[in-house]
């Protein structure tokens, strides 16, 4: 036995993990008749509600990391559903924007979304929901759990 060796069950992450997986592969099978998995609808749907923005600005509202932004991008753009075009005030910098197909095509998913939404909190209750939602917005903003910048270390 390795020393210092913890209960895996006891581990924070391990659980917030296999929630997450869960939770999204619940969420999948809603969204599966829109073509669109949980992480491309969570894009199109922060484009729709912030308009354009740099892949930086749009994973650090994901809290995703940029490569694995940029992963999940490139379907969504070569289905016509965002647009990747210079910036506005920058024209070095690439902002992304939904286009009208991707605008038609969430309008799609939010059906799903919407009826796993219902039924996520059908079954662990909206009181209990509303307390798990204000509970990871904690743990996803907590200063203290933030890893450095590159530069910082």
């Amino acid at each position: 036995m390795v020393s210092g060796w913890i209960n895996p069950a006891a581990c924070n992450c391990l659980a917030l993990r296999q929630a997450a997986r869960h939770v999204s592969q619940f969420y999948d099978q809603f969204l599966a008749p829109s073509g669109l998995r949980t992480t491309q609808y969570s894009i199109l749907a922060r484009l729709q509600r912030k308009g354009p923005m740099t892949i930086n600005a749009l994973a650090a509202e994901l809290v995703m990391d940029r490569t694995t932004l940029g992963r999940n991008i490139l379907p969504l753009q070569r289905d016509g559903l965002i647009a990747v075009e210079p910036g506005q005030s920058d024209r070095r910098s690439r902002q992304m924007r939904l286009t009208a197909a991707g605008a038609a095509r969430l309008r799609v998913a939010v059906k799903g979304w919407r009826e796993a939404q219902a039924r996520f909190e059908a079954a662990l209750g909206a009181k209990r929901a509303s307390q798990l939602r204000a509970l990871l917005y904690d743990v996803a903003t907590n200063d203290h759990m933030r890893v450095p910048a590159e530069a910082d270390h």
